[in-house]
């Protein structure tokens, strides 16, 4: 399998979907709900998913694809290519502020992480990795992570947690945010997770994200040493929802056994 020229054609058809994201501004958007009043879906949404899945198809028809709108066949393992895509990460703010929102691919290889992408499209930054050859923003390359303590570190996270909620237990939540430096939540998943992994944030958190979420963050995290795991410490399958969290490796273990404390 030649990563190199499958990078280039992600690559390739990334940027295509970006513009033609941008262009679709000038033109009336199709809003719906999915799950909930807060779980929207546009045309564009479905428009972008099934772009990519008909360049994948053409560029090698064996390749499976695993989307968010569900565009794309039923995956249930990861054996062979499977390309795990979000083609609009933030779309509450896509419809709200036409901006804060990213396109995300994972690119996995019998199970196993061979390529990520998290490309800001209002802006037109791409982060990306290639296992084992490093992370890139943009040309540029993307630095391991360097040591922070919990005093020093920004956390991305939900103001939601910091209430009674059924999920984790918030009072320690609480005692985190009075400790930390401070905490920032920007409603895209994907560009919290590239934040990570450029050091403009130390750790982010959710109690429930989807493969297309994380998939593509997670390869770049790899290369840069950030620790990506669910809120038990152990890893995603890329099949099935759970939680997450990814952070500097230098605070992981604190945050998981001091802080981000699940319910029984």
């Amino acid at each position: 399998m030649d990563l190199q020229q499958m990078d280039e054609f992600a690559k390739s058809i990334i940027f295509e979907a970006g513009r033609r994201i941008r262009k679709a501004f000038s033109y009336n958007l199709v809003i719906e709900t999915k799950s909930g009043a807060n779980d929207l879906v546009t045309n564009i949404d479905r428009e972008t998913e099934l772009f990519f899945i008909d360049q994948i198809k053409a560029y090698n028809p064996a390749h499976k694809i695993l989307g968010e709108e569900g565009m794309g066949e039923k995956v249930e393992s990861l054996d062979g290519v499977v390309w795990i895509i979000d083609p609009i990460d933030g779309t509450m703010n896509f419809v709200k502020q036409h901006r804060h929102f990213m396109i995300s691919i994972g690119i996995f290889i019998n199970g196993v992480g061979k390529l990520g992408y998290i490309f800001d499209v209002m802006r037109e930054d791409l982060f990306y990795a290639i296992e084992g050859q490093g992370a890139w923003y943009n040309d540029s390359p993307l630095r391991k992570l360097q040591s922070v303590t919990m005093e020093e570190s920004v956390i991305g996270i939900n103001a939601h947690w910091v209430a009674p909620n059924r999920h984790i237990h918030h009072e320690k939540v609480i005692e985190m945010v009075r400790k930390v430096r401070g905490t920032r939540s920007y409603g895209s998943a994907c560009m919290e997770i590239a934040f990570v992994v450029s050091g403009k944030l130390d750790a982010y958190v959710s109690m429930r994200l989807s493969p297309w979420d994380i998939a593509g963050g997670t390869i770049i995290a790899q290369e840069v040493g950030a620790i990506a795991t669910n809120l038990h410490g152990e890893g995603f399958d890329f099949i099935h929802q759970d939680t997450f969290i990814i952070a500097n490796p230098s605070i992981h273990k604190e945050l998981l056994e001091k802080y981000i404390v699940p319910y029984e």
